[in-house]
C-alpha cells in the first residue's frame, strides 16, 4: 500500500476526496460521450483526463510495449508507475494498438467509426499517412470531433516542426517577461504551454459538442500549443499591441501595478498584491506609515508605478521589522491582500486546500491507495468524479474490444497474436 506517500517518502496526512472507482457515470455532465484518445504526454493527455472527470469514456490507445513516452519518465515512480503519468491518466482505459500494422489500423478505423471524440498530437501529416486523418475518418462518422493538437498547427512555414513546452514559452513571448529584470529568461516550472492548450483543447471538445446536438455534424479542431501560448499573454500582450513598447521583466513585481510584490520580512518572505488605493491606505496604515498614502509620489497607483524605484525600498526596510507571519495575519485583519510563499509541503498542509479537498484517494490494483490532484471544477448537479485509476499498460484491451466493437475473447486473442494490439 502507498499510505499517501511516494515511495521512499514520509507520509502525509491528507483532508481529501475519497474515490470509489465506479465505471458508470449515468448522471455524469459527459456520460455517453466516447472519447478516443492517441495523444500522448501532457497537453492532449491532459484534455482528455478533464473530460474523463465530466464522464466521458475515454480509452487511451498506447504503443504496444513501451506505452504513452510518460510511463518512463521519471523518477519518481510507485510500483512501476511514474507519478508524471499517474497525474494526467485518471479516468481512461488502456488499449494497445501498433498502427504502423494493417490490422491495428484497421482496428482504429473501427474504434474512430463508433467514437463521439478522437484526440491525437502526432506530428503533422502523421495520422493522414496512416490513413487516420480528418478527412478520411470523417467519412466513417460524420458526427466525430476530431481534435488535432500540435506545436504549430496544420497551416503556416513551421507546421511540420516539433513542438515541445520549453521551446514554446520561449517562443511565444513568456520567458521574455519571466524572470529578474537583470537576469536571464526563465521558464514557469510548470509546463504551462500544455497545461493551457489541454484547456483550450478540452473548451474546443465541449463547443462542438454542442454544435453537434444542433447540426448532427462533426468537425476538426486544429491547436497549436504556440497560438494557445500567444492568447494567454492576455493583458501583456495587449499592452505590447496598443502602445508598442516590448514588455520588460519585472521578476516578482507587477509592470502595472504597485505594491504587487514579493518582499522579505524579519523571518521568510511574503507577496502583498495591493490592487486599489483603499487597500493601499491600509496597508500604509498596518506598516505604521499613514503619511506614505497622503504622498504626491504614491497617492494613486499610476503615481505608485511612476515612483515605484522610491517606493519599494520604503516597503522592504519597513517589512524587515517583523516576521511574514506576524505581518500576514495584520494585513489580513486589515483586508489587505498579503499571503505566504509556500512549497509543496505547506501547500498540502494548507487548511484552505485540504477543506477544498484537492487531493483524492483512489484504489489502484498495483499502488493501493493512489492520492491525486483532485479536479477543481465544483459542478452541483453533475460533480466530477475518478471512477477509474489511471491504467496500466493495455489493461482494457479485451474489455474496450469487446464493448466497443463487440469482438469476442477469441478474436481479442487472434489479434494480440497477430501483434495488432
Amino acid at each position: 500500500m502507498l499510505g499517501g506517500a511516494v515511495a521512499g517518502g514520509a507520509p502525509h496526512r491528507y483532508h481529501h476526496r475519497v474515490s470509489v472507482p465506479n465505471p458508470l457515470a449515468h448522471d455524469a455532465a459527459l456520460a455517453g460521450v466516447r472519447v478516443l484518445d492517441f495523444s500522448r504526454v501532457l497537453a492532449g493527455p491532459f484534455c482528455t483526463m478533464l473530460l474523463g472527470d465530466l464522464g466521458a469514456d475515454v480509452v487511451k490507445i498506447e504503443r504496444p510495449g513501451s506505452g504513452d513516452d510518460t510511463r518512463a519518465w521519471g523518477p519518481p515512480f510507485v510500483a512501476g508507475e511514474s507519478a508524471y503519468f499517474l497525474c494526467v491518466n485518471r479516468n481512461k482505459r488502456s488499449l494497445t494498438l501498433d498502427l504502423k500494422h494493417p490490422r491495428g489500423r484497421e482496428i482504429a478505423r473501427q474504434l474512430a467509426a463508433v467514437a463521439d471524440v478522437l484526440v491525437e498530437n502526432f506530428a503533422t501529416g502523421w495520422m493522414e499517412a496512416a490513413g487516420l486523418g480528418y478527412g478520411a475518418l470523417r467519412l466513417l462518422n460524420p458526427r466525430l470531433i476530431y481534435v488535432s493538437i500540435t506545436g504549430y498547427g496544420h497551416t503556416g512555414p513551421d507546421a511540420a516542426l516539433p513542438g515541445y513546452d520549453f521551446l514554446i514559452q520561449a517562443r511565444g513571448g513568456l520567458m521574455s517577461i519571466t524572470g529578474e529584470p537583470d537576469g536571464p529568461p526563465m521558464k514557469v516550472g510548470v509546463a504551462v504551454a500544455d497545461i493551457a492548450a489541454g484547456l483550450f483543447a478540452a473548451v474546443g471538445v465541449l463547443a462542438a459538442l454542442q454544435a453537434r446536438s444542433r447540426t448532427g455534424v462533426g468537425q476538426h479542431l486544429d491547436l497549436a500549443l504556440l497560438d494557445t501560448q500567444v492568447a494567454w499573454l492576455a493583458n501583456v500582450a495587449s499592452a505590447y499591441l496598443l502602445s508598442g513598447e516590448i514588455p520588460l521583466r519585472y521578476g516578482n513585481a507587477h509592470p502595472h501595478i504597485v505594491p504587487y510584490e514579493l518582499f522579505p520580512t524579519a523571518a521568510g518572505e511574503i507577496v502583498l498584491a495591493v490592487g486599489n488605493d483603499a487597500q493601499f491606505q491600509r496597508c500604509c496604515a498596518v506598516l505604521g506609515q499613514p503619511e506614505w498614502a497622503d504622498d504626491p509620489r504614491f497617492r494613486t497607483n499610476p503615481d505608485r508605478v511612476r515612483h515605484r524605484q522610491e517606493l519599494i525600498p520604503l516597503l522592504r526596510e519597513r517589512l524587515l521589522t517583523r516576521p511574514a507571519d506576524d505581518w500576514i495575519r495584520a494585513f489580513r485583519a486589515a483586508g489587505v491582500p498579503a499571503g505566504p510563499v509556500q512549497d509543496l509541503a505547506a501547500v498540502f498542509a494548507d487548511p484552505q486546500v485540504q477543506a477544498r479537498g484537492m487531493v483524492e484517494r483512489v484504489a489502484h490494483p498495483a499502488i493501493g491507495e493512489l492520492p491525486l490532484v483532485a479536479n477543481p471544477l465544483r459542478l452541483s448537479g453533475t460533480p466530477v468524479a475518478t471512477r477509474r485509476p489511471p491504467p496500466r499498460l493495455g489493461e482494457h484491451r479485451a474489455e474496450v474490444l469487446g464493448e466497443w466493437l463487440g469482438l469476442d475473447a477469441d478474436s481479442v486473442a487472434a489479434l494480440a497474436q497477430s501483434g495488432a494490439i
